[in-house]
């Protein structure tokens, strides 16, 4: 153990100590594990011998810094984060430091007791399993309390973990952005340093090493260069999805198009339809069929299914041609959507559905309609996952200010942001489930990719127009304008959500960490209009995507809902299932009329000229 004394009279520097406590030991257990153990378990095996595998780790490393692969993280730049923020959190205060150091002898003594190391107060019947202090998912394998070694680490870590995240939320005189950015840089650096994450101090990567004779290490590698070489993280099989083979296959046409998005309507599959149609607007965030995935997930599908008429946005994927690209141009998208739907069918009035951003800009597009006195263009509005009141927008929040926002702009020199920044973003968010836990499986263990058409759709990224997502971000997350009467200007008019009566349908999610629930909610507090919420379970793409078929989740109504989401949970009414019924129900009672599912209402019928097959050109280009 580490000499404790310090010639200042302090303790040591117990960050500095815990790191190189593990890369000593990390050191000793690969010694005493692979020396013993893998001649024997590899002395006659077919596979090729350590020392190969160690060379072909090797060869394919220099081969991939030798090529023209994408950057990758810098050391240097990563040393520096670290002492920025070891910096401004108190770790290295003498209080701290002596009550770390203490907490740490103590719990080094109370788990090498379960071992019989030390004073022992282990149970020593044969089937006793340590009783370990701390509890975390990332460690509930039991080869995590098998050894004492991997029982101390992971313990020593959650320790550490705990005393860290006390030391930033115990930092004086910041404000309180940037004391939420330290709690959240603090979670972020905390979990990157998991022993969990690396394949010495994980005893589950390590008998994968061992049992796979290497085999393991070198498909870890050969995932890790590749994503490295993308500049991404890779969350599923690349090659399970085709887009018009086994996702966004909804049959349909796209009938309109300009430089911005194309306009696809779907084909019917009942006799009749409503009469009034339904236009949706999905994120440009993301790619359109995050509503229209497998047969089975499909909102589309399903809507029509149930005698709508779906019309969808498809957004183009910014290029340089959109360097000037701006709000008004997304305001202006949106009418020009309506309009060609109500000319299209030759009807008054559509029904709008906007998604996340572009819910909130379809709450903008109502009010410059409204502010016309083009109000009855759309007959009603359904929000999903969407905010306009940006006071307390979730965690997103922390990575608004004026310095990363100028940030941006240096990363979209053609004027467009690249879609693999945003899915950075959005994954640090959950990084534990997004990026941590893939570490693990794809890049320590070797395992192969899974098909799942979720995640891949949440890996196929979109490109972002660099102006307005930098003023989207001062305006609405830094300024939190939209809410303040004519602040905002959109094609010339000005903004006041006060005047939207259109009759409003809006969903959040409850564990939505993207658009959280209370964030939402205070849409409610803006409309002069009726309107309905209704709080869906999961988060802020599964508390959306939950099919009747799937029986998931459930959700809460209130007939009665107050004045705030905190009144309106504690009347709720509880609902199994799918909250799409409920949805229809609603939709159905703003306009129930009917007509016959011909004409126009299929899209390429004779005398009908469309552009060309759903999903469109748009959703494959990269």
């Amino acid at each position: 153990m580490a000499d404790k004394s310090r010639s200042d009279g302090r303790a040591p520097d117990i960050f500095t100590e815990m790191l190189r406590a593990q890369t000593e030991a990390a050191s000793q257990v690969f010694g005493q594990m692979f020396a013993p153990v893998l001649p024997k378990g590899l002395g006659d095996a077919p596979t090729p011998a350590w020392g190969d595998v160690a060379e072909s780790l090797q060869a394919m490393w220099g081969q991939f810094q030798s090529g023209a692969a994408a950057d990758y993280a810098d050391p240097a730049k990563l040393t520096g984060l670290l002492e920025s923020w070891y910096r401004q959190v108190p770790l290295a205060d003498a209080d701290n430091q002596k009550r770390l150091w203490d907490d740490s002898l103590q719990l080094w003594q109370s788990v090498l007791g379960q071992y019989g190391i030390g004073p022992t107060t282990h149970d020593d019947s044969p089937d006793a399993e340590a009783k370990l202090p701390r509890s975390d998912r990332r460690f509930a394998d039991p080869k995590w309390r098998e050894q004492p070694f991997f029982a101390l680490i992971h313990q020593a870590y959650l320790l550490f973990a705990e005393q860290a995240e006390a030391a930033a939320d115990g930092v004086q005189g910041l404000d309180p952005a940037r004391q939420q950015q330290l709690r959240f840089l603090t979670r972020a650096i905390v979990d990157a340093l998991s022993p969990a994450n690396f394949p010495l101090t994980n005893p589950i990567a390590l008998d994968r090493a061992i049992e796979t004779q290497g085999e393991s290490l070198t498909k870890g590698l050969e995932h890790m260069l590749a994503d490295l070489s993308r500049g991404q993280l890779t969350h599923t099989d690349p090659e399970a999805f085709k887009l018009g083979e086994n996702i966004a296959v909804t049959p349909g046409k796209v009938v309109h198009e300009t430089p911005l998005y194309q306009l696809i309507q779907y084909t019917p599959t009942t006799d009749k339809v409503l009469a009034t149609p339904l236009v949706i607007f999905p994120p440009w965030i993301n790619r359109f069929y995050i509503l229209d995935l497998n047969p089975a997930k499909s909102f589309v599908r399903w809507a029509v299914e149930q005698g709508v008429t779906v019309f969808m946005v498809s957004w183009k994927s910014a290029d340089a041609s959109m360097a000037d690209v701006v709000w008004d141009d997304y305001v202006r998208a949106q009418i020009d959507a309506i309009d060609t739907v109500r000319t299209r069918l030759d009807v008054p009035s559509t029904h709008a559905i906007g998604y996340c951003v572009a819910g909130t800009t379809l709450a903008a597009t109502l009010a410059v309609l409204a502010r016309r006195g083009e109000a009855d263009k759309v007959k009603s509005a359904t929000f999903f996952t969407a905010q306009v009141d940006f006071a307390d927008p979730g965690d997103l929040k922390h990575f608004v200010d004026d310095q990363q926002i100028d940030a941006i702009a240096t990363l979209a020199p053609e004027g467009f942001l690249d879609g693999r920044y945003m899915a950075a973003t959005f994954n640090l968010l959950r990084g534990n489930d997004l990026i941590w836990s893939y570490v693990t499986k794809n890049y320590l263990m070797g395992e192969d990719y899974p098909a799942f058409d979720l995640l891949h759709w949440n890996g196929d990224v979109t490109n972002l127009p660099a102006k307005w997502h930098c003023t989207y971000l001062r305006d609405l997350y830094r300024d939190n304008r939209l809410v303040e009467p004519d602040a905002l200007s959109a094609d010339g008019t000005p903004i006041d959500l006060r005047l939207i009566a259109t009759p409003a349908y809006i969903q959040a999610g409850r564990e939505d960490h993207i658009a959280p629930p209370e964030s939402v909610w205070k849409l409610t507090r803006q409309l002069k209009g009726p309107w309905i919420f209704l709080l869906a379970g999961s988060g802020h793409i599964a508390g959306v995507v939950n099919p009747p078929s799937s029986k998931k989740y459930g959700f809460w109504t209130n007939d009665k809902p107050g004045e705030t989401l905190e009144q309106f949970i504690e009347r709720a009414e509880q609902h199994q299932g799918s909250w799409w019924p409920h949805w229809l129900g609603w939709l159905r009672g703003q306009d129930s009329g009917e007509v016959k599912a011909a004409g126009k209402r299929v899209p390429g019928a004779r005398g009908d000229k469309v552009i060309e097959d759903a999903p469109g050109r748009y959703v494959k280009t990269r």
